[in-house]
């Protein structure tokens, strides 16, 4: 059984001293472990942005994709090689801006792979821009006199695609985050784990400080009903997204795998190898 250390190679992350991301690397690692996983048997999949190194940190299968289209990718992977755990990361410029129509219909198709969207508000990786999630009013090199554009809702913009697995999560509480990670890979479906991951050198707003204060976690609510998703938006809303915990799950919903047939009978795996000739003709005739 495989240990920490295994999913552990010897590149050195270089995010800022103090950057959320190494708390979410982390929790990936220590998710896999409380899994059962063996390096072999994970993938991680990124699109373009600090969050974009994940694959290279992660001693695992590993592909760094394009900008916004991890997902696509992602997607491909599972279905390709249903035996795999495929998880993507990316930020939210990554997957709010230019990916957020794969991340859209990614949700509402359900394939069964896990979503981390680190969440710092901003562009780190270009030295500090508004990004979609940019709160109104902040400043940056590309809106200094602040930003006039509505931040999207990710949790609320999850929910109106049809997500069946919303979580959400913080670098500091890394147990927790482990915790819901484990979860959402468990998760028969698409699941969205969305982590406030502050950026200390590029938003001195939202800061590690800024989270505890806002930040309150749905175990202390009494009353609060994860599978209710009227109540959950209702919720979402009155505190502004600044939720943490299994937000949402709807477990009756089938995973497109499952309505697609794909689960029982994977036809991309049962595909034969083409013979050297044949091949050679198929060129032939293409050209």
């Amino acid at each position: 059984m495989a240990i920490l250390q295994d999913f552990r190679n010897n590149v050195k992350p270089n995010w800022c001293p103090g950057c959320g991301d190494y708390a979410v690397q982390g929790a990936l690692q220590k998710a896999a472990v409380e899994l059962g996983l063996e390096p072999n048997e994970l993938a991680i999949v990124c699109g373009i942005g600090c969050s974009g190194r994940f694959s290279g940190y992660i001693y695992a299968y590993g592909m760094h994709t394009t900008h916004g289209r991890a997902l696509p990718f992602a997607q491909g992977l599972k279905l390709a090689n249903p035996k795999l755990n495929v998880i993507a990361c990316g930020g939210d410029g990554d997957g709010m801006a230019i990916g957020l129509g794969h991340t859209f219909h990614a949700i509402r198709r359900n394939v069964n792979i896990t979503y981390v969207l680190m969440d710092n508000h901003v562009y780190g990786l270009t030295k500090g821009q508004t990004s979609p999630r940019s709160d109104l009013g902040f400043k940056t090199k590309t809106t200094p006199r602040g930003n006039i554009e509505t931040p999207v809702d990710t949790l609320e913009m999850a929910m109106a695609a049809g997500a069946t697995f919303v979580a959400q999560g913080f670098s500091l509480q890394m147990q927790e985050l482990t915790d819901l990670i484990v979860a959402a890979v468990k998760h028969p479906g698409f699941s969205l784990v969305n982590v406030f991951s502050p950026c200390v050198t590029f938003n001195k707003v939202n800061t590690y400080d800024w989270f505890k204060e806002k930040l309150v976690d749905i175990s202390n609510m009494k009353e609060y009903d994860n599978r209710d998703k009227d109540a959950v938006l209702k919720c979402m809303r009155e505190h502004e997204g600044l939720l943490t915990g299994l937000l949402y799950e709807d477990v009756q919903k089938p995973s497109y795998e499952k309505i697609s047939g794909l689960e029982e009978n994977n036809q991309m795996q049962s595909v034969k190898k083409l013979a050297p000739d044949v091949f050679e003709k198929l060129v032939q005739d293409f050209y």
